[in-house]
């Protein structure tokens, strides 16, 4: 490619920056390149609309969202290559930012929206269309005002995970020679693996010391287990991550795992009668079940609490925010001055953010009105005021958390605003049928906005290191909005008649976990049973001790709340980035190793990321073809090996194996 080969990120991209020092984008605010042109366009939204479609079918069957930003950056690079066009770096941002609304929208619709169908209530392609549209649109509006803070302003604090990622699968498909071959071959390495474990089942996903006899006596006596998610992509994510994070997040986990689980059973074992809100007794279950009924509780109240910390420690940056818009309204701010600000910097002005807020609130009061059954003037009016209030206190808490471990929390804080939507509307006289819908949608507004916040942020870190205008990037994710709305709310419709969604809905319907977990919760709140709130409690004072004594409490949370497979594979890439960083005495050598270690890392969660979207379409079809129940490890005659006790030894040998690749791969550049 020329002189593109050497296209490469600066030094100082993902360190924090001396008093003195400035970081320059690859494309410097003073060179003009091609951003925003038919081309990125046309594939932005044809990628927006395919992965809105693939991703809410996978998430329904089995409550996991694939990241879209990871395989449309992939793609978009490799048609860049293959068309052998110039100066495509910043098409490809553009093209990734507009696509990447697919899995985000997804997310948002899928926590929430099947729950109508669930609890037997009727939903129209407008409630879900319209819910999806405004919950997008919010938070990419609430986001903007955070972006300097974020992006800029806190340059080197946060790993960015997701978006390191993506920016080098860009970089590395510009750049050509060596990063890229870095990339390719552990993207291909990580694609295979996962698609040999998660497709194909030739060893186990999820592994546990269950397995072990010792380790069956520990779970049966005192409910102490150990699970690993042996997957390559969520591996090379802990190494991005690095040890500090990775070791809160997994001291979360460990504390719900190891700690409170067993009290609980302990305590369990004197009940004659089951403890709210579960069914069962505590000593008749497994400690996935306590996790879920109880413990996970606390995770969710500490998430909440960890937000309100936030908020209160970013009140200047939030007291910033307003008084740039009301200097900007008032006129504060002259146009000399507006033109002064660098490309990399020009955001879309507030005094339009406030215009475009006013009306998206308008349309969402009309819609309430209206499009909500049985929402009279003055619920409408409440069910803003909840939108509002919590879709902006908790868009600083979706984006640092994105920022920090590259997963958001939004389920947690959608099951929080479900609770106290719940609770508000029954104050004000909504209830039963009418209550529960009215309470869903809303949580489908917050939902939505809460995960595009989060996501968003990720596509405006990689436009800042790579030199991309901000505004551009905002007017046109609304356009990706625009599209994954209409391909979710179609698909919905589509898998909701072609299978259901729950259990009851037969036995060849599609799980929808979220969406279950939100109609159980939501439906004894509307016809009066009690919520844990006595856990939540719990949860927030853990924060505040935490906030005391110096651990970063949302980390810390977060841990709690995800189920501990997924965070000690990210304890063990942590660990890897760890030892690599100490495997010389040469600084500079040291460096290297840690930039190549990235750059495998980020060819995991491309290979993982991509290849699962490969499984999703592999099913799909074949589900067409054979049957609702076809799988890809039915076919090659896999799935009772996947599930047993040999294929999960398997599983931790290979896990083993990866780690070991990783760390030896990274440390293969001598002096």
């Amino acid at each position: 490619m020329g002189k593109q080969e050497q296209v490469r990120l600066p030094d100082n991209a993902y360190s924090k920056l001396k008093d003195d020092e400035e970081y320059v984008p690859v494309i410097p605010a003073g060179k003009i390149v091609p951003e925003l042109t038919p081309y990125s366009l046309f594939w932005g939204l044809f990628y927006s609309v395919l992965f809105s479609m693939a991703a809410a079918y996978l998430g329904l069957k089995i409550g996991q969202v694939f990241e879209a930003a990871i395989p449309i950056a992939i793609l978009a690079v490799g048609t860049s290559v293959m068309l052998k066009r110039k100066n495509a770096l910043q098409e490809n941002v553009i093209i990734q930012s507009i696509g990447s609304s697919s899995g985000v929208i997804v997310a948002g619709a899928i926590f929430t929206i099947p729950g109508l169908y669930i609890l037997g209530l009727d939903v129209s392609f407008m409630q879900i269309f319209l819910a999806s549209l405004f919950g997008g649109v919010l938070g990419i509006l609430f986001l903007i005002p955070f972006r300097k803070y974020f992006v800029q302003d806190m340059h080197g604090e946060f790993p960015f995970p997701e978006a390191t990622a993506t920016t080098e699968v860009i970089i590395a498909g510009e750049s050509g020679g060596e990063q890229a071959k870095v990339l390719v071959v552990a993207a291909v390495i990580g694609g295979i693996y996962d698609f040999c474990v998660a497709g194909l089942g030739l060893w186990k996903e999820v592994v546990s010391t269950q397995v072990f006899r010792w380790g069956a006596f520990l779970s049966d006596k005192w409910k102490l287990v150990l699970k690993i998610n042996i997957g390559a992509a969520v591996t090379g994510l802990g190494y991005i991550i690095g040890l500090k994070y990775a070791l809160i997040i997994a001291c979360g986990s460990f504390l719900a795992w190891w700690v409170l689980i067993p009290a609980f059973y302990y305590v369990g074992q004197h009940l004659v009668e089951p403890l709210l809100p579960a069914a069962i007794l505590i000593r008749d279950m497994q400690p996935q079940e306590i996790f879920t009924n109880y413990v996970r509780h606390i995770g969710i109240g500490g998430i909440a609490a960890a937000g309100i910390i936030g908020i209160i420690k970013s009140s200047k940056i939030i007291a910033g925010a307003f008084k740039l818009a009301a200097n900007e309204l008032t006129g504060g701010i002259h146009a000399t001055a507006e033109e002064a600000v660098p490309r990399t910097q020009k955001d879309i002005k507030m005094k339009w953010i406030a215009i475009f807020l006013l009306t998206t609130f308008i349309a969402l009061f009309v819609f309430f009105l209206f499009g909500v059954v049985e929402m009279n003037f003055g619920h409408a009016l409440v069910g803003i005021l909840i939108v509002l209030i919590i879709s902006f206190l908790f868009t600083t808490v979706a984006a640092r958390a994105i920022a920090l471990v590259g997963t958001n929390p939004v389920s947690g804080m959608t099951l929080m605003t479900l609770i106290l939507s719940s609770v508000i509307l029954l104050k004000v006289g909504l209830t039963g049928e009418k209550g529960m819908l009215a309470a869903l949608i809303i949580g489908g507004v917050v939902c939505t906005a809460l995960s595009m916040s989060g996501a968003f942020i990720s596509d405006l870190k990689i436009g800042y290191w790579l030199g991309t205008t901000p505004q551009v990037q905002q007017r046109y994710k609304f356009a990706g909005t625009l599209l994954a709305a209409l391909s979710v709310g179609f698909v919905i419709l589509v898998l909701n008649k072609t299978f259901g969604f729950g259990a009851a809905a037969g036995p060849n319907a599609l799980e929808a976990p979220q969406a279950s977990a939100m109609a159980a919760v939501i439906e004894p709140l509307m016809t009066g049973s009690p919520a844990p709130w006595t856990l939540y409690i719990a949860g927030v004072f853990m924060a505040i001790i935490l906030e005391f004594i110096g651990v970063p409490p949302l980390a810390f949370a977060l841990g709690m709340y995800l189920p501990i497979y997924l965070n000690t594979p990210i304890l063990a890439g942590g660990l890897i980035a760890h030892f690599v960083g100490k495997s010389a005495d040469n600084q500079e050598l040291v460096k290297k190793r840690k930039e190549k270690g990235t750059l495998i890392a980020s060819g995991f969660i491309a290979g993982g990321a991509i290849m699962g979207v490969v499984a999703a379409f592999i099913i799909f079809f074949g589900q067409r073809i054979f049957g609702d129940n076809w799988t890809l490890m039915q076919a090659v005659g896999t799935e009772h090996w996947a599930e047993s006790a040999g294929g999960e030894i398997l599983g931790f040998v290979m896990f083993i194996l990866i780690l070991v690749y990783l760390y030896w791969d990274s440390t293969r550049i001598k002096e």
